[in-house]
């Protein structure tokens, strides 16, 4: 999507949401919600599953409620809340970015009830952990229920058989990092006798800055803050540091001498694992669990050795030694509850009963596993598949995966959630989440956090478009040679005098008041 469209759907959502909210606050001119039907708008990751299937049945039968589910497709799901926002037709749940600005601009206008003193009395729903609740609230206050994911997910995954034909430890330091990269793509780690390989593979990311993004990752080891971070007694932006231009030289170094994929600059995130699995590049900068995803390509291809190919490690020290992990927010996107079709109190606690009942074991077992007996059976903590030979039972596996898993909020049991981890069997499995839990708790003690998540600024809502765009896009234009280091500090100028500025201001402000920092 271009910067420009995006601009215009955010300005047309923002525009529209008063007369959204006027029609929910006053009961407006909506037909009645139906109470035995729950409407939702979600995100999918693939085919939309059928109204009339397995999955759909089992779910409105636990909940006893029908479903009218829009499944939108992920990488249209940003534009689709703008236009549902605007278009005055919301439905009862929607899945959203709680900081996202034409939802905050909503929300804060009255479109969605503010939940920040309702869950207490609602056993799955009131927060597990405070810090996930707060970094999912606006200024302090909950419009939405974040849902659970581990609060340290960031690793690396390596070819590991290439480090054990090239002679290479894993790394631990950034300076490793590079030294990995260069080997594996001048040593020929694939033995074909060819100069076909390079180190690092980093997709195009979209997204504003500070998104848990490679580059993220990379500027938090070298010592930028995480988003937000104190200096000289004030929160600033982390690309206004120093750390920041240092991680993008290093990694633009990489770059120039061939380390990295060469089209990483349009390279699309669906793809990203198929250059390690095919044995193009060597290493990738993301979540831990990608590393299971990784072991099952190669599971799925017949290799049995597939344990051999993958290694882990976790958040790199700099050079100096000196250790700073890249935290996560500890949600994905939260289900917010929209006042046009929930518009008393009596409504609301229908349906924070129904979701409450959603939230229990039971309920986060069925949308995040499936239909136990059917597609899985429990194995300890785990959830291990069965029938996977017949078709039927496929289509209800490929329903949880792709569709109903987004209405898990309480993850799975991997990371103290409810549902069963959707871990296939066999050792390299078993110790691969075994190490990914040992580096998370590792690395949370060097973790960085945000203290500006649970803040919202006014002027970020209002200019969000404008913005959000100017620091992403610069800093692939200096990676690239587009753009000069002191072009890339214009950019970052730019920003202020497009209002970061007045940004920068309310974030101090408001994190002062909240008393987060």
């Amino acid at each position: 999507m271009s910067a420009s469209r995006r601009r215009r759907l955010t300005a047309a959502a923002l525009t529209l949401t008063a007369a959204l909210t006027a029609s929910a606050c006053s009961g407006g001119e909506a037909p009645a919600a139906d109470p035995n039907t729950l409407t939702i708008m979600t995100k999918l990751f693939g085919a939309a599953p059928d109204p009339k299937g397995e999955m759909q049945q089992a779910v409105e039968k636990f909940l006893g409620k029908k479903l009218q589910v829009n499944w939108v497709p992920n990488a249209e799901y940003a534009d689709k809340v703008n236009v549902t926002l605007a278009s005055g037709n919301v439905p009862q749940l929607m899945v959203v970015d709680p900081h996202g600005p034409a939802f905050v601009k909503a929300a804060q206008a009255g479109a969605f009830w503010d939940l920040t003193d309702k869950l207490d009395k609602y056993p799955n729903l009131k927060p597990i952990d405070e810090r996930r609740a707060l970094n999912a609230s606006i200024n302090g206050k909950s419009f939405a229920i974040p849902r659970m994911r581990p609060m340290l997910r960031s690793a690396i995954m390596l070819r590991k058989d290439w480090l054990e034909k090239l002679d290479l430890k894993l790394p631990e330091t950034v300076d490793d990092l590079y030294n990995i990269a260069k080997a594996f793509t001048e040593k020929d780690p694939d033995g074909n006798g060819k100069k076909d390989t390079y180190g690092l593979i980093i997709p195009k990311w979209p997204g504003k800055y500070s998104s848990s993004s490679p580059y993220d990752a990379l500027e938090t080891w070298f010592g930028a803050p995480n988003g937000w971070g104190e200096r000289n007694g004030k929160l600033v932006p982390g690309f206004d540091t120093p750390e920041f231009l240092e991680a993008n030289k290093f990694l633009k170094k990489m770059i120039d001498e061939g380390m990295v994929n060469p089209d990483f600059a349009s390279y699309d995130t669906a793809k990203w694992d198929e250059p390690f699995f095919q044995g193009k590049g060597g290493i990738i900068i993301d979540v831990n669990v990608r590393a299971r995803a990784l072991l099952d390509k190669f599971r799925d291809d017949g290799d049995k050795n597939y344990g051999d190919k993958v290694a882990m490690v976790g958040n790199l020290k700099r050079s100096d030694g000196k250790k700073f992990s890249l935290p996560f927010t500890g949600y994905n996107d939260a289900i917010a509850i929209a006042k046009q079709n929930v518009r008393t109190e009596q409504d609301l606690d229908n349906i924070l009963k129904v979701l409450d009942k959603l939230g229990s074991k039971e309920g986060q077992v069925l949308v995040q596993n499936g239909i136990e007996g059917r597609n899985f059976k429990a194995d300890g903590d785990t959830a291990a598949l069965i029938n996977e030979t017949d078709p039927a039972v496929r289509v209800v596996q490929d329903n949880v995966d792709q569709a109903f898993t987004q209405l898990g909020f309480q993850g799975d049991t991997t990371y103290g959630g409810l549902a069963y981890a959707r871990t296939p069997s066999g050792q390299p499995y078993k110790d691969i989440i075994k190490l990914g839990l040992d580096l998370m708790n590792e690395d949370l003690k060097t973790a960085v956090f945000n203290p500006a998540l649970p803040v919202v600024s006014p002027t970020a809502v209002a200019k969000g478009a404008q913005l959000d765009d100017i620091i992403p896009d610069a800093r692939i234009k200096f990676l690239s040679g587009e753009m000069t280091e002191e072009q890339l500090k214009g950019e970052i100028k730019r920003w202020y005098d497009s209002g970061g500025t007045q940004v920068a201001t309310e974030i101090n402000d408001l994190v002062s008041k909240l008393g987060t920092n």
